[in-house]
């Protein structure tokens, strides 16, 4: 149970202390998660992280603190804590924009609650997972098998001296596995996962058991006959898996407003956008990217933010057009525009940062045959294995995994490692279409200082890239 009442009473203290403005957020989250290496459990873990957080604005400056003690000492040392922070600064330049009011509670509730599922059904699961895996062994062995589970719930309780307050509760389950491949001088090292807001009841369709030995019997064929063309320009195909992160990590993260203004640079990057990018074309009219964190069932799912705004689709690229950047209260005010409710907490004790939710290119209208059938010299990297990107999210590498040959509109023999380096202006210029097909894989993305780690979608379609360079690792 959550106690409101610690939170309003948090609230009233630090508004006898006269700040601007405050918010109080309770948040508890349990969880549960199995690790098993070889066929053997490793790791086993429950706990349950829960506890108070304070932020206040005054004069201009921001003061954080938290605290798992709920008692009344404790909240009054957090409020206490959070209002010196901001006191000592001098005096600061921060805002917020102004933003409707609610009242709202929304909650998803599974099926099938994954906590109470036995033991041993779970236990199940993963050694029939790593089992599918050794049974594909012959000339290929597959040595490294980490199969891995993960239950969370997260309720939260959340309200500001505006009035506004916000209850929730979101189930999220996460099955992955990752594995090596080794075949003579040749290795592959593969991590998939399948994950979403959602109860025990979506592990029959998810049939993890398939999804992840179907994934290792493509590599098997990759690893065993995949070829070595030379080095050249080619139009590429890139699957959803590759599209997906792509996307996250050169459009996503450099138009989190908070970077492009500086506030990341000494902790996670710069970004090569800038303010006046707004309203610039970067890419074709087939290119709109969306961040959505209402997507049902998302990985990334939520309907507010830690601000209290309401969440709704951001459309960052549209038709081409720099749309719109990721935003909180404070940085929209800095450009007086309304947030689009992106802030986002990890747990308890970390303040409110802007986050993705699930971000990907919109799906187009043409079929995948479609896309690769005037096609008539190119690769298909359908998933990647190794992937960089500059801290200014300009200058970016992927590796394919399972690659493929394109010979005049048809899908031939599997490549080795095919490598795409391009600055992130050349790839969205070099993308000419995409299909409507539209894929989502689950992921944790990291920023801040101290470290935040919040469940994203990665995926997107199939795109299609004309004349670009790629060469190969043997």
């Amino acid at each position: 149970m959550i106690d409101e009442d610690a939170a309003i009473k948090a609230i009233e203290l630090a508004c006898e202390r006269g700040v601007d403005y405050v918010e109080a957020r309770i948040q508890v989250d349990e969880e549960e998660s199995i690790y098993m290496r070889n066929g053997i459990i490793e790791a086993y873990a429950v706990a349950t992280v829960g506890g108070l957080s304070i932020r206040v604005l005054k004069n201009g400056a921001f003061g954080f603190a938290s605290t798992d003690d709920m008692s009344a000492e404790s909240i009054k040392k957090a409020v206490d804590a959070a209002v010196k922070l901001a006191e000592v600064q001098e005096k600061g330049t921060s805002s917020l924009s102004e933003e409707p009011n609610f009242s709202v509670r929304y909650d998803l509730i599974p099926c099938k609650n994954a906590f109470e599922i036995p033991l041993e059904e779970k236990i199940k699961l993963l050694a029939d997972i790593d089992k599918s895996l050794q049974a594909l062994q012959d000339d290929v062995k597959i040595p490294f098998r980490n199969i891995e589970l993960l239950i969370r719930h997260t309720n939260k309780f959340y309200a500001n001296s505006e009035g506004t307050n916000v209850r929730s509760f979101i189930p999220r389950l996460y099955v992955s596995a990752y594995f090596v491949l080794a075949f003579k001088d040749r290795t592959i090292t593969r991590h998939t996962a399948l994950g979403e807001a959602v109860g025990w009841e979506k592990v029959s369709i998810w049939d993890p058991i398939k999804v992840f030995t179907d994934d290792a019997a493509a590599l098997k064929k990759v690893i065993t006959n995949a070829v070595l063309p030379k080095a050249g320009k080619y139009d590429v195909i890139i699957g959803p898996e590759v599209s997906g992160l792509a996307t996250h990590e050169s459009c996503g993260h450099p138009f989190e407003l908070d970077r492009i203004m500086g506030r990341e640079g000494a902790q996670a990057g710069e970004s090569y956008a800038s303010v006046d990018l707004l309203g610039k074309r970067i890419a074709k009219n087939c290119v709109t990217i969306i961040d959505d964190p209402t997507i049902p069932g998302s990985y990334g799912f939520y309907l507010y933010d830690e601000e209290g705004v309401r969440a709704r689709p951001r459309y960052l690229i549209h038709k081409g057009v720099v749309n719109e950047f990721l935003m909180n209260r404070e940085y929209a005010a800095k450009l007086g525009l309304k947030s689009n409710g992106a802030a986002r907490a990890s747990y308890y004790n970390r303040e409110p940062i802007i986050r993705m939710a699930n971000t990907y290119i919109s799906p187009g209208e043409c079929t995948f045959d479609e896309l690769i059938e005037d096609v008539k010299r190119g690769i298909y990297i359908k998933t990647f294995g190794e992937w960089n990107i500059d801290d200014r999210r300009y200058n970016q590498i992927y590796v394919g995994q399972e690659a493929y040959i394109i010979e005049n509109g048809e899908i031939k023999e599997p490549v080795w490692r095919p490598v795409l380096e391009i600055t992130t202006p050349r790839y969205y210029a070099s993308i000419d279409a995409v299909d409507k097909n539209l894929a989502f894989q689950p992921a944790t993305c990291g920023k801040g200082d101290p470290s935040q780690g919040v469940p994203v979608f990665t995926g997107g379609p199939n795109v299609r890239l004309r004349n670009v360079r790629i060469s190969f690792r043997g």
